[in-house]
């Protein structure tokens, strides 16, 4: 297993700490813990491109990282109130159906790359999470709510990523 791959099995050990911190009220903690496991998506795919370890076991699994860290922190969020129910909802949605048009797509041996569109929204999921579990601090001193502009322009970005996937690859729907 080459060292981008590493980081990537790396983000989802790191889920269950994150959880465990979170879920137990040290919240700098698991703002810091998510945040060292967001890092390593950068990393994973700087070190892939530069060195040509791009690899079909990458392709499918960095993404899928992705989402169980996100989807692990935002159903944690919505326990701890912090995030409506109804976002995580639109956005498990869209996580599910991208997924199934890459299993799809593996079936007849060909493998979905993340779009553009797809990393924008996550890395606007990466900066709101920290954002909301530090309850938006210190953007909250002077009222600016910083964690739900966030949130929403992931939610706009999600919806807009997804409508792409589906558009792009809608032949793996017949």
């Amino acid at each position: 297993m080459n060292l981008p791959n590493k980081f990537t099995i790396s983000r989802i050990l790191a889920i269950p700490v994150f959880i465990g911190v979170l879920m137990l009220g040290y919240y700098f903690a698991a703002a810091v813990t998510f945040v060292l496991a967001s890092i390593t998506d950068l990393i994973d795919g700087m070190l892939a491109r530069k060195y040509g370890l791009i690899t079909n076991f990458g392709k499918i699994m960095d993404p899928l990282a992705d989402k169980l860290l996100i989807m692990s922190a935002l159903v944690c969020l919505v326990e701890l109130g912090e995030v409506p129910g109804w976002m995580v909802v639109i956005i498990l949605a869209r996580e599910f159906t991208v997924t199934g048009l890459r299993i799809a797509a593996a079936a007849e041996g060909t493998v979905i790359a993340a779009e553009t569109t797809g990393k924008i929204k996550t890395i606007l999921q990466m900066i709101a999470i920290p954002a909301l579990i530090i309850q938006n601090w210190p953007f909250e001193l002077i009222g600016f709510p910083f964690a739900m502009i966030m949130l929403w322009a992931a939610l706009i970005m999600t919806v807009v990523s997804g409508i792409e996937y589906i558009i792009k690859n809608k032949r793996f729907f017949a």
